[in-house]
């Protein structure tokens, strides 16, 4: 592999191919801690053109590829397997805000730039990128594109899908396809975009975006309520949504428990409800046209969920910092889990209507399988996706339960099933649901995605060994 390797320093410069382990070592271990693979080189293009001619000899040399962005997934999609064939191709440098057209209100951005970046560049030209994650200080628009990235926002704005016009492509031919087209309305054929947002780089690797942006709102109102199940939550999310409509932004269910940890790990987070309740709801609404007029929707709300006894207790932020307060707890509740220990997660997502029986029926098959787990249960209820989590029993070894992971996930994936759910709402197969989603997706179904793969990758070069 020399000569390939030889020919990536001239490609691209010799400082940006990275061969020995000390440097590699951040490009391939996942984020959890889980995993680390092993890779020939890293590979750091600062341009499409230069990714072009990695593509290129990668096709060349048959070197399989990993794209990766920031890092930040869970399902093993961004790192190299353990053979130490493949190269990663890191995108980071390609972080350049190309263009902001505030008339068409959308703005083109390399797939390196940091989410956070884009979202700061949208406020400087007074709008607002409405994607969020609590991983948006290091996760890339390419990555959001390429697992079709959710957060809290989907309620009213979609998924990651939803918010791009247009891609820049470099395909598994080591060409580049340029559809950055701010266009609402295309109908001359095939929505090629369509295909490689989502395929987790398996077919190419989009390397710029044109993203659509929004008004900035004129108010935001957050509020935490303190529920009993999560049926009230959903008759909650039906009241908001009649009271408020497209207002309601953000509609996030967290069970007791999941506030319990963030209290435990995180005590300097302030508990804006008096006392414990079994489920909580975080909302927020985006008001274009007063605070008053938000808070009069608000207290409406509010006022009827009281009198419909959904309500046990309700606080509305009355500060910028009250809010961020509020969001803090729920941001935290990954880290808290992750300080309590391992733990088993799932990625869900069901018909909304359907997500209360759901959680009742499987939180009583899990215990009677596997007494005493304690569920760490949140998402965005108001599109349907839930991060389903398991913790182990108090007391029990944590790798012991870990060892049950596939008994665990049949038990939650089967259920799923049964309530006509998706075993992944946004974070992508990657490696680690290849074989899983073999279980639950029709042979007509996987026969077509292999047609797709087959057609634009048949030396199956573009992130081999993820999601088929």
């Amino acid at each position: 592999m020399n000569d390939f390797l030889d020919a990536c320093r001239t490609a691209i410069g010799d400082t940006q191919v990275l061969v020995s382990q000390a440097d590699m070592a951040g490009y391939l271990t996942d984020w959890r801690q889980r995993f680390t693979g092993s890779a020939l080189a890293v590979l750091r293009p600062g341009s499409t053109v230069e990714v072009a001619l990695l593509v290129g000899l990668c096709r060349e040399y048959r070197v399989p590829i990993v794209p990766q962005g920031g890092n930040t997934g869970l399902v093993l999609g961004s790192v190299p397997d353990a053979s130490g064939t493949a190269v990663v191709i890191s995108l980071a440098r390609l972080n350049r805000i190309r263009a902001v057209d505030c008339v068409n209100n959308t703005m083109t951005v390399d797939a390196g730039c940091v989410l956070a970046q884009v979202q700061a560049a949208a406020a400087e030209n007074a709008r607002l990128f409405p994607l969020s994650l609590a991983s948006e200080g290091s996760c890339t628009i390419g990555g959001n594109l390429s697992s079709n990235a959710g957060g809290t926002g989907v309620l009213r704005y979609g998924n990651a899908r939803e918010l791009c016009l247009g891609l820049e492509v470099v395909t598994a031919d080591g060409e580049i396809w340029n559809g950055l087209r701010g266009l609402r309305k295309d109908n001359t054929g095939y929505d090629l975009r369509d295909l490689f947002i989502g395929a987790e780089g398996t077919l190419g690797l989009i390397t710029g975006a044109v993203l659509k942006l929004f008004p900035q709102p004129r108010a935001q109102l957050t509020a935490l309520t303190g529920l009993r199940t999560p049926d009230d939550a959903l008759k909650l999310l039906t009241l908001t949504q009649q009271h408020c409509g497209a207002a309601l932004t953000g509609f996030e269910l967290m069970s007791g428990f999941s506030l319990e940890l963030v209290a435990r790990h995180f005590p300097q987070l302030q508990q804006p409800l008096p006392q414990p309740y079994p489920q909580y709801v975080l909302l927020e609404l985006s008001d274009n046209e007063s605070e008053e007029h938000a808070m009069a929707m608000l207290e409406a709300v509010i006022t009827a969920a009281m009198a419909d006894d959904l309500l046990q207790d309700a606080v509305v932020a009355s500060s910028i910092a009250q809010s961020r307060a509020m969001w803090n707890l729920r941001e935290h509740i990954s880290l808290a889990q992750a300080a309590e220990g391992k733990n088993i997660k799932h990625d869900v997502s069901l018909p909304i209507s359907n997500i209360g029986e759901f959680v009742h029926v499987t939180d009583n098959l899990l215990q009677s399988a596997f007494p005493g787990v304690r569920m760490v249960t949140f998402g965005h209820l108001g599109d349907g996706n839930l991060h389903y989590n398991v913790s182990p029993p108090a007391g029990i070894d944590a790798n012991h339960f870990i060892e049950r992971q596939a008994e665990v996930n049949r038990v939650v994936h089967d259920s799923v099933h049964r309530y006509g759910g998706s075993i992944s709402a946004e974070h992508g197969l990657g490696a680690l649901k290849r074989e899983e989603v073999l279980l639950y997706k029709s042979p007509v179904e996987m026969q077509l995605m292999r047609t797709i793969k087959q057609a634009l990758d048949p030396l199956n070069l573009m992130n081999p060994g993820k999601v088929l």
